[in-house]
């Protein structure tokens, strides 16, 4: 049986999600503030979180950056915020999934399946290494070397090289990275892997790899492209 965390300082949203995960087959425990959650989480192992932003002493994005200083757990973050900052904000802090309030219930519950389903699959939960040039890749530890040197990226951002890296010169469009990265079952708006895309070239720009890069192909997505043998 998996285990779910559900934080939320609303009661009613927490007891409707705790309704729907029971039927789906989860364990669920519950949180109504970030102090709470925080304490909830370290008590035992869970499978995934679901995550309100807007709650108190801490908000979801700092309960989220702590989660993330120690566990890689599938994060759902859930807010009535849906500014297109503030889901970048989540995403880039690392959180895997971004569902903005008033929502369907039976809709979190399948991003819930995907995300699971996603993690389940041997060929994301095996520590895959892929190395191309100065580029180190192990996708079981989420750690990214370029000439040696560590470069602080996000589980996702860690993902999308890893897909690009593991197939060089193959041009992937933003859907097959979404179904890839996200799950068959992600609901969102596809330019969210552009934002990705730009920030993880950002990123790996402060270590100068002029043996590859990651390229834009016009009206298609994106390759990852060595250029140097």
């Amino acid at each position: 049986m998996k285990t779910i965390l559900i934080a939320d300082d609303n009661a009613q949203i927490i007891e409707v999600l705790k309704q729907y995960a029971v039927k789906e087959g989860y364990q669920v425990f519950t949180a109504c503030d970030g102090s709470e959650t925080l304490e909830e989480f370290y008590k035992r192992t869970y499978d995934a979180v679901l995550l309100d932003v807007m709650m108190p002493a801490p908000d979801g994005f700092e309960v989220c950056r702590k989660i993330r200083e120690t566990s890689m757990v599938p994060i759902i973050m859930i807010t009535a915020r849906g500014e297109d900052y503030d889901r970048i904000m989540g995403l880039d802090i690392g959180a895997d999934d971004y569902v903005v309030k008033p929502f369907s219930p039976s809709e979190v519950m399948a991003r819930l399946r995907a995300i699971l389903r996603r993690v389940q699959n041997p060929e994301t939960d095996s520590p895959d290494l892929v190395s191309v040039g100065s580029l180190r890749i192990d996708l079981g530890t989420f750690r990214v070397c370029i000439h040696d040197r560590e470069a602080e990226l996000t589980k996702k951002e860690v993902e999308i090289l890893w897909l690009l890296a593991s197939n060089p010169g193959l041009v992937f469009t933003r859907v097959q990275i979404l179904d890839s990265v996200w799950g068959m079952d992600y609901f969102g708006d596809s330019r969210t892997i552009d934002t990705h895309i730009k920030r993880l070239r950002a990123k790996t720009e402060k270590y100068p790899h002029p043996d590859w890069n990651i390229a834009t192909v016009r009206g298609v997505g994106y390759k990852f492209e060595v250029t140097h043998e």
